[in-house]
């Protein structure tokens, strides 16, 4: 009897989950690997970094997503001109009760799309550092947790040099996954000039709460990885800052920096995520093979000699594949 309602409650939870997708492919057409990057964020509590040129639908994806959940959802522009204030709020002093009272910024609340973050300075681009890592804001002398969920997915354009800054590493260790976004195919770029052209995108229905979205995430920490496949991440990983213990001497002067321990937490989780966005409830090899660049292609620092020999960061994580044997 609990066994099937178990598998009835799973069974209800992968149809809510095919809903939400259904309901975002209204309004993005294509851009697969982007929108189920934006729900392993979602079912794993991790923020996600988009990089694209202009026109590729970031800001239309994420804004289709917010539109399908039953949550609270701010925009925020980053310009140059930004102050840390405009977005974490402020102290200020009220005239009619003589003293000072918090005023809060749009960073309290469940979704935030940082818009653009990289054209903001270091300064503006900290106010997120402590939000990010510890779900809390401090004001003043006050700290305030934010509501559960949190998440921050960011935008960034690579190709602007004027009034662009460069993230920090501090800031993009933060983000769960840096996802490359592409131009969609000859098709599909069709079918987004009809439909922009004719204004005939269908209205986003909410289909997702956050009791639902609570559920789908104990869903995930339940999904089985074998022990093989936890050391295989922790080879990959431990590969990028000792590349001479695993026969990867042409790496050496190569990395800078290899991934960080948050890369190892958020592989353990973004696999789980992975596997049961496709129906699983264990982790494979492919589930690992699917995220990984996305997990460490911001984390893994190279050395200047390498780009001077334009290898990037994707190049490095599929030697360290190769050379790693899959269990």
């Amino acid at each position: 009897m609990l066994l099937t309602k178990k598998k009835d409650n799973n069974l209800h939870l992968q149809n809510k989950l095919n809903e939400l997708k259904t309901e975002i492919a209204k309004g993005v057409i294509g851009q697969e690997e982007m929108v189920n990057s934006i729900l392993i964020g979602l079912l794993t509590s991790g923020h996600i970094l988009l990089e694209g040129v202009p026109g590729l639908a970031k800001t239309t994806t994420v804004k289709a997503v917010s539109q399908a959940l039953n949550l609270d959802f701010k925009r925020i522009q980053f310009t140059p001109d930004l102050l840390p204030s405009d977005i974490i709020g402020a102290q200020i002093f009220d005239m009619k009760t003589n003293e000072f009272k918090i005023k809060k910024g749009p960073i309290f609340t469940n979704l935030l799309l940082a818009d653009e973050i990289n054209r903001a300075p270091a300064k503006v681009q900290s106010a997120l550092l402590e939000v990010m890592q510890e779900r809390q804001v401090t004001i003043a002398e006050n700290t305030f947790k934010v509501d559960s969920p949190f998440l921050v997915l960011a935008t960034q354009n690579p190709i602007e040099q004027e009034g662009a800054y460069t993230l920090p590493e501090a800031q993009l260790d933060r983000f769960m996954f840096k996802i490359v976004v592409s131009y969609n195919t000859k098709e599909q770029e069709y079918e987004i000039a009809k439909k922009v052209t004719m204004n005939s995108f269908e209205t986003i229905n909410k289909v997702l709460d956050k009791e639902t979205l609570e559920e789908l995430k104990k869903a995930v920490k339940n999904i089985h990885i074998d022990k093989e496949l936890e050391e295989y991440i922790i080879d990959i990983i431990d590969a990028s800052r000792n590349p001479q213990n695993y026969a990867l001497d042409d790496l050496i002067d190569i990395i800078h920096f290899g991934a960080s321990p948050r890369a190892t937490i958020d592989m353990f989780k973004a696999v789980k995520a992975n596997a049961y966005l496709r129906g699983n409830d264990y982790v494979s090899p492919i589930d690992i093979a699917m995220v990984v660049k996305n997990v460490l292609r911001h984390r893994i620092i190279l050395t200047y000699e390498a780009m001077a020999k334009e290898i990037n960061v994707d190049d490095v994580i599929q030697k360290i594949l190769e050379k790693i044997a899959i269990p």
